[in-house]
């Protein structure tokens, strides 16, 4: 059973990572999906390709979603070479880690930029069109460093945490034109960035969860199709967990 047959999904930073998991899942599961990427050229077009060959329309868009000017530009190409749009998924993020004392202002405002206003400036650019069609489902992306913070990352757990009173304020804003809008909040998810990490340091974080593993791309992709399609259609303003066990 194909969950999202034939639905046009947008999903911002999605050439790797967790954001390349959703594009696949998606996919698999019927949807025609449109993504952006900001530096990963090769790699974009590479999932392009690999998508398009499950029979969906797939298609890769070079675009900063911190910009306000680029949001608005990149859902009025989408809806142009898609011919509609029904979910949009704000994953985009970066890190810039460090202590408060050595936090350089610019790596909270980039952060914050890249992080939370890209939030901001993607459903504010597909609010107009979900509203027109009374339906829309938008997913954020948070974190459960949003929820506990953590330290060293002041500027990443304050744009997370963002997140989540966003995507309260949105639901309760759209909700009666049939527009849900959720977060999910990943715990610790193996991805290229945490294999770049010491086996000892992986090896103590899965030993702390739980379930005594560390998520994939592919947990997180699993909430996201849930949250997406019409099986959460009286679920809005909701931040779902998945994080193993994490912090309960």
């Amino acid at each position: 059973m194909q969950l999202l047959q034939d639905k046009n999904v947008l999903i911002t930073g999605a050439s790797r990572g967790i954001g390349k998991g959703i594009a696949q899942r998606f996919a698999q599961h019927g949807a025609n999906v449109a993504f952006t990427y900001s530096s990963s050229e090769g790699p974009a077009l590479e999932l392009e390709k690999e998508l398009g060959a499950l029979g969906v329309k797939s298609k890769a868009y070079n675009s900063n979603a911190a910009s306000f000017k680029e949001a608005e530009e990149l859902v009025s190409a989408v809806l142009e070479d898609f011919g509609g749009l029904e979910v949009l998924i704000n994953n985009a993020g970066i890190t810039k880690d460090n202590l408060l004392m050595r936090m350089r202002e610019e790596d909270f405002d980039q952060v914050i930029a890249v992080n939370l206003k890209s939030v901001f400036n993607m459903t504010k650019a597909v609010q107009r069109t979900f509203l027109k069609q009374h339906k829309g489902s938008i997913i954020n992306m948070s974190s459960v460093v949003g929820v506990k913070g953590n330290a060293g990352q002041a500027n990443y757990a304050a744009s997370k945490a963002g997140i989540i009173g966003f995507t309260k304020s949105v639901a309760l804003e759209l909700g009666s034109r049939n527009i849900r809008c959720n977060a999910i909040a990943p715990g610790f998810i193996e991805t290229e960035m945490t294999e770049k990490l010491d086996e000892k340091t992986v090896q103590g974080w899965r030993d702390a969860i739980p379930l005594k593993r560390g998520g994939t791309p592919e947990d997180i992709a699993n909430a996201c199709l849930f949250l997406a399609g019409d099986l959460s259609a009286y679920i809005t303003g909701q931040v779902l967990h998945v994080d193993g066990g994490m912090l309960t």
